[in-house]
């Protein structure tokens, strides 16, 4: 399967994901995908965003959150 490629948009802003990935992510019969915006972009997620949330939350360990509070040693960081 390609892993890139382009969608036409139609007019009333509808895509069709290719057949190929619709198959792999078990969307034949239709289901549910996700996006985020990222400015330059839009990722496509299938499940939708909140279980990649959760995928992504329970990757940061503790430690890390803790870190991310403080400003990583950055007192103005952490006012930011």
């Amino acid at each position: 399967m390609s892993s890139a490629g382009d969608l036409k948009v139609s007019s009333r802003g509808q895509m069709s994901l290719p057949a190929e990935a619709r198959r792999r992510w078990g969307l034949n019969e239709g289901g549910r995908v996700g996006f985020l915006d990222i400015g330059g972009a839009v990722l496509i997620v299938p499940g939708g965003v909140e279980p990649l949330r959760r995928e992504i939350l329970d990757l940061v360990s503790e430690s890390e959150w803790e870190a991310a509070r403080t400003g990583f040693g950055d007192p103005d960081l952490a006012n930011e």
